[in-house]
């Protein structure tokens, strides 16, 4: 890892805000995320908390990228964990764990795959190490390559998950009779209905792919079309394969190629991986995520749809119902990846309220009360863990998209969300460099080292590059609303509807995206 480390400014976020109860939030999480951080045999990396001390596939690289903005170091080595110990048939361990002082990887499961553009944003956020991209490069090539070579066991070019932990969906009633765990490259047979045919693991090399044409193309390995091309060819056999038009939705296949009718939440994960189309996801969004009677509880984001047969309401880790920290940190990328941003405003809001003046961070949330469960654990008869990563994480992120600062790649998001008449100032310091975000009177504005950048009126997210220059002005707002920006070449006033996005170029602001907000819903 050392090779890597070639440090890293210090990356301090602080944010400042006349609203108490949000002040309290955004301070209690960042300091109990912080004590999640361990070392691991002279590494440091953030580890899930809430009990759960060990680093795994499906959340640390993610949750890394993201804390990355505060401690950079550590977010590097939440990838380069997995990437130094990918195995000689090109699979990543599942779980990496402290044990007597030394790393102990296990590959009996892959546990989700939240990697690939996390570790990719690490390549921006850490000073674009060549050296770092390649080694990113060799190590996604080979794992798509291994699961092509073991977990298409049929042939017939869908993706296989083998046992529950595969996906992370721990005691799901979806995959009963499925093993915890598989060790080996064979199959498991006449254990419940597994292998599924699944779009997990579709979504996983779907990713795998896309990032490896944007890396071929940084690096000019003359593959980025071919890489593009097969993203292309698994994205299509999602659709025709597991995609079911009349039902708007994705739906796993068992071993005997029947459909598995359970609703779930996974088609969110696809949507993370940016493996539907922009038409499926408006779909599922429309049809399914913003139903009350499915996935719009009064906290949304059930594993399985509320209605559906085997949806269980159950308080302890189980991924048969309560909606769960980790889907609310994944949801934002999932939603982004297609342009609904106004949803991550409604799951803001829905989090920081759900987490609430007491500051609790829990695993999973009731989907009718909006309580956290404050649950018994496994680990060491603690009881009462309320410092679960990927929830304290979500709930930074959704500040950081609605009133703050987020850096993607080579792009500074800034949030211009209204939050009442309170005052606000976000800082993020990165790169040598402080970028700063002021709310107050009906419009934020940015500063750059204390220069001005622009300012704008509330309800929209503008996009620029790292010098400030304005790029795109998007509708996060659940409304339309008239904004109006200045930079110091510029005014201009826009009527932005939820989910509209303009670029700008050549002096003039241009439609580039209106996508669909279908809130509140309505049965057609």
């Amino acid at each position: 890892m050392k090779e890597f480390k070639r440090m890293i400014n210090d990356t301090p976020v602080t944010f400042k805000t006349s609203d108490e109860a949000l002040q309290k939030l955004f301070d209690t999480a960042a300091g109990k995320e912080k004590n999640n951080i361990k070392d691991f045999h002279g590494i440091k990396v953030l580890t899930e908390g809430g009990g759960y001390n060990n680093v795994w596939l499906e959340t640390q690289p993610m949750g890394g990228e993201m804390y990355a903005k505060r401690d950079l170091e550590t977010g590097l080595n939440n990838q380069l964990i997995f990437l130094d110990n990918l195995n000689d048939k090109g699979r990543f361990p599942g779980m990496v764990s402290l044990v007597d002082d030394k790393l102990k990887c296990d590959y009996e499961w892959l546990q989700g795959f939240c990697f690939p553009r996390p570790a990719l944003n690490i390549y921006y956020l850490a000073g674009k190490d060549e050296n770092y991209l390649n080694k990113l490069y060799d190590a996604l090539e080979k794992f798509d390559g291994y699961l092509w070579k073991y977990r298409d066991s049929n042939g017939d070019g869908c993706l296989e998950t083998w046992c529950i932990w595969d996906t992370g969906e721990d005691h799901s009633t979806r995959l009963n009779g499925a093993p915890n765990k598989w060790g080996g490259e064979t199959p498991p047979q006449g254990l419940g209905k597994v292998p599924y045919a699944s779009m997990d693991f579709m979504a996983y090399s779907y990713d795998v792919r896309a990032v490896l044409a944007i890396i071929s193309d940084i690096l000019c390995n003359g593959q980025g079309d071919c890489w593009s091309a097969k993203a292309v060819e698994v994205r299509k056999k999602i659709r025709d394969y597991l995609w079911l038009e009349e039902k708007n939705a994705c739906y796993d296949r068992d071993c005997n190629n029947e459909f598995m009718d359970v609703l779930i939440h996974n088609n969110l994960r696809v949507m993370y991986h940016g493996a539907f189309e922009q038409d499926m996801a408006d779909r599922f969004i429309k049809y399914h995520l913003l139903n009350p009677e499915e996935f719009w509880t009064k906290m949304p984001l059930p594993s399985i749809a509320v209605n559906d047969p085997l949806f269980r309401n159950i308080t302890e880790n189980n991924w048969s119902g309560q909606p769960e920290g980790l889907t609310y940190q994944r949801a934002i990328r999932a939603l982004e990846n297609y342009g609904h941003y106004a949803e991550i405003t409604l799951l803001g809001w829905k989090l920081i309220e759900a987490a609430g003046a007491d500051c609790v961070f829990t695993q999973q949330f009731d989907p009718f009360t909006g309580k956290p469960s404050l649950l018994k654990y496994w680990v060491d008869n603690v009881t009462d863990l309320d410092d679960y990563g990927p929830t304290i994480l979500a709930v930074l992120e959704y500040i950081s998209r609605l009133y703050g600062i987020h850096i993607e790649g080579e792009q500074i998001y800034w949030g211009g969300l209204a939050n009442n008449e309170y005052r606000s100032e976000y800082v993020q310091n990165w790169n040598g460099r402080c970028y700063k975000s002021v709310h107050t009177d009906g419009k934020f504005t940015a500063f750059i080292d204390e220069n001005q950048i622009f300012s704008c009126s509330n309800g929209v997210r503008i996009v620029t590059n790292y010098n400030g220059n304005v790029l795109e002005i998007i509708g996060i707002d659940i409304k339309p609303v008239t904004a109006t920006i200045k930079t110091p070449d510029i005014e201009e006033r826009l009527k932005i509807s939820p989910n509209a996005s303009y670029s700008f170029a050549d002096g003039k602001f241009t439609l580039k995206q209106a996508v669909s907000f279908d809130y509140p819903y309505s049965k057609e």
